[in-house]
């Protein structure tokens, strides 16, 4: 049976060795039809705590590592993560 393989978004990276991915996805709602959207976390095995939060990950199934972690981080698909806007504001003195 080949290995389940999911996409999904780093949401927690504070944990050794361990980074939360939520992955998301569209099912069709059995009485109205519309589509709405699924999501579930995962805790998945990070070995060399390379992923920050905001990346966009790909993790597969693997034997339990621990009592939560049964899957593995393979790469990056999307590198994110939290990045600083700076602002430039002309603030006018309203006293003169």
């Amino acid at each position: 049976m080949p290995k389940r393989i999911l996409v999904g978004t780093v949401t927690s990276d504070k944990t050794d060795k361990t980074v939360t991915v939520l992955v998301e996805r569209k099912v069709k709602h059995p009485l109205y039809g519309k589509i709405i959207r699924r999501s579930k976390k995962y805790h998945a095995h990070d070995e060399n705590n390379e992923y920050s939060v905001g990346d966009v990950v790909r993790i597969e199934e693997t034997r339990p590592i621990s009592k939560t972690k049964t899957w593995i981080v393979i790469d990056r698909v999307v590198a994110g993560g939290v990045q600083a806007v700076e602002a430039d504001l002309d603030v006018a003195e309203a006293g003169n």
